[in-house]
């Protein structure tokens, strides 16, 4: 299993002097020079439909849990991806938590500014 590279802006290792004064004659060119020919500028309707996250994946962490043989059982009775499907219950029961605390925190109508949270199974 091979590891990646993990840096934060702390971490990072200093830049060489090549690579300063590669940065430092990217600076300098003027933006008329930049070919945007693969990356169209979006249209003010393309912005006004963005959603913010919406390719974000939560970062898997492998754990170990003891839980009771007929719940394993019934999550593999209905086929592949028993602990997909565990992932998603676990979620949907999770943002309905965290929701319900919004709501608690924020008084009443608070469904109508509340965060747009979704469950994402995987």
């Amino acid at each position: 299993m091979t590891k990646l590279a993990s840096y934060t802006l702390e971490s990072l290792p200093p830049l060489t002097e090549a690579q300063r004064a590669s940065l430092k004659a990217l600076a300098a060119r003027p933006d008329s020079e930049i070919d945007f020919s693969d990356i169209p500028e979006l249209t003010d309707e393309q912005l006004k439909n963005a959603v913010r996250g919406r390719f974000y994946r939560p970062v898997k962490k492998q754990v170990t849990a003891r839980l009771d043989a007929d719940v394993i059982d019934w999550l593999k009775k209905q086929g592949k991806g028993y602990q997909s499907r565990m992932n998603a219950i676990l979620r949907r029961e999770m943002l309905a938590s965290l929701k319900a605390g919004l709501e608690a925190q924020s008084g009443p109508r608070s469904s109508e500014r509340s965060l747009e949270l979704r469950a994402e199974p995987g």
